[in-house]
């Protein structure tokens, strides 16, 4: 999180106490707005430029939220490296690149600025567009399931550790030899926290109920079928921008993320997958490596977009 800095670039000219900021660019975008970058944009009713936007989240003199759009990406980017790193960044937009001045914030925001009123949205009489609102993360939807594909990248190694390799079905000659996915872990609504205990055993073939502290509850496994199949078509046909990412990871690896409609997946390219599902509410579904998967992350990668 920002520190809070001084900058003037408000619609009406006052000062912006600046609190934080994100980039939304096709490689990195906060996903809670959507499953790819150009929707992500439309969220905030801006073009998708290839280059993307810095956003600059503050409040006014007066308390009231502001998100500063910027093509000055750099500039923004910087300042969240020197932020995470603990140290103090002057985030000044010069105003030849700001792109708009927005009301309201499109993610929730923690902390406010000191010394100026509690932050709200700027009135009809200083603003008529409606204020910018973060998506309802308080069910289960696609904007907690990104949340919660984000909490997994974030934290693959603890993720990762949950699982038991040998949960995973063997199949026998004659069955699919499709990647293989495990049982449910629960990820609680807003920090897509694992279960103490690893996932269940499971037959991917099996389409009736689970045992253990998911009995009775069917898991979907079609859905997790359909997840990767329309992840399969991304290779041939290139879906909009930012619906694969692939980031670092530790090695030679790297840690994929795709989205797609009803679906999030979560994977490092030498390992097994993670999928979330709208269906399946607050679950994580684990997806073992088998024989295609490396093949479908190997070829995901391949055509991901990448931060610069």
């Amino acid at each position: 999180m920002a520190g809070t800095d001084e900058v003037a670039v408000t619609a009406e000219d006052d000062a912006l106490y600046v609190l934080t900021a994100v980039l939304l660019t096709p490689a990195k975008f906060p996903s809670v707005l959507g499953d790819d970058y150009p929707e992500a944009c439309a969220a905030l009713g801006l073009a998708p430029l290839a280059d993307g936007y810095g956003l600059v989240l503050g409040q006014d003199g007066e308390g009231a939220r502001w998100t500063v759009v910027t093509d000055d990406v750099s500039l923004v980017a910087v300042a969240i490296a020197s932020w995470d790193c603990g140290m103090e960044y002057e985030l000044s937009p010069d105003e030849r690149t700001v792109v708009s001045a927005l009301p309201g914030w499109p993610l929730a925001v923690a902390v406010a600025a000191p010394g100026v009123p509690a932050p709200h949205d700027p009135g009809p009489d200083i603003d008529d567009r409606p204020p910018l609102t973060p998506p309802d993360t308080t069910v289960w939807g696609p904007a907690q399931r990104r949340l919660g594909a984000d909490e997994i990248a974030l934290q693959w190694a603890m993720w990762r550790d949950q699982v038991d390799d040998t949960a995973f079905s063997k199949p026998s000659a004659n069955e699919d030899r499709g990647p293989h996915d495990g049982g449910p872990q629960e990820a609680g609504p807003g920090n897509a926290a694992p279960r103490d205990t690893g996932p269940q055993a499971a037959d991917p073939q099996a389409a009736g109920p689970r045992d253990g502290g998911e009995k009775g509850r069917r898991v979907g496994h079609s859905g997790i079928r359909r997840a990767l199949a329309e992840a399969r078509t991304y290779i041939d046909t290139p879906p909009p921008l930012g619906r694969v990412r692939s980031s670092f990871a530790p090695g030679d690896a790297r840690i994929l993320r795709a989205d797609g409609p009803g679906w999030s997946l979560v994977a490092r390219t030498d390992d097994i997958a993670f999928v979330l599902l709208d269906d399946e509410p607050g679950e994580v579904l684990p997806v073992g490596r088998g024989p295609e998967l490396p093949g479908l992350l190997e070829a995901l990668d391949k055509m991901a977009v990448r931060p610069n």
